[in-house]
């Protein structure tokens, strides 16, 4: 019998993102956030590219956390290839989102440089977001 052939990438199937999510769906580290409205893949260079966008904003004060991980593999084969011969060659990685997943979190700046921040950062993103504050938030006056 013939054995399958040993890779390094586990053969995962694409799967469906129906529903909203699950878990991630709160803020747990910081006062603010963006909140996905949309299912969609992300890649890891969109994230980079909004990490990127709101660190340079926010001046690197303060700090973020990114709740999102691309650790899905994606195949693709080659162009202008018949059908069949298997599975294609990784791609790249992806991460899943489905509606209500919390994408990144800030803490430490005020509210209007983390609306304007988490806002650039967004704009870097394929799907539709919303802006997040934590219910007890209080502006520290002093």
């Amino acid at each position: 019998m013939l054995q399958p052939k040993k890779t390094k990438f586990r053969r995962m199937q694409k799967g469906r993102m129906k529903g909203l999510s699950q878990r991630g769906n709160q803020l747990a580290f910081g006062s603010f956030g963006i909140k996905a409205l949309e299912s969609t893949w992300i890649t890891g260079r969109q994230i980079e590219a909004a990490r990127q966008a709101i660190v340079r904003y926010m001046k690197r004060e303060g700090q973020i956390w990114i709740r999102i991980f691309p650790d899905k593999p994606i195949t693709k084969k080659p162009a202008e290839v018949r059908m069949g011969k298997g599975k294609g060659a990784p791609e790249g990685f992806v991460a899943p989102v489905t509606p209500g997943r919390i994408l990144i979190e800030a803490e430490g700046v005020p509210l209007e440089v983390a609306k304007e921040a988490l806002r650039l950062g967004a704009q870097k993103l394929p799907i539709a977001t919303k802006f997040m504050v934590r219910r007890d938030y209080t502006a520290n006056t002093i």
